[in-house]
């Protein structure tokens, strides 16, 4: 079955996919994008556990200092007292 698109715009798109890879027709060209693009989707790290990642790292550095000063701290910096 030919593959019919009907946007010109996605047209020429799938047109110069299949000029640059040298894929012998605009339906191959689409097939090899839309198994990349699934194949890059299934690989990729979803956000809840990139999330996580990075919420582990916050609680092992902990609370801040509220007693640090830091005005006294860019003083002593900048060599301002």
């Amino acid at each position: 079955m030919p593959l019919y698109i009907r946007d010109d715009g996605v047209a020429a798109l799938a047109e110069e996919l299949a000029k640059l890879t040298n894929a012998p027709s605009k339906t191959e060209a689409v097939r090899s994008a839309l198994r990349h693009e699934i194949e890059r989707r299934r690989r990729s790290v979803p956000l809840a556990e990139r999330l996580a990642g990075l919420q582990e790292r916050a609680t092992r550095l902990g609370l801040p200092n509220p007693d640090f000063d830091m005005k006294r701290f860019s003083d002593d910096m900048w060599d301002e007292a």
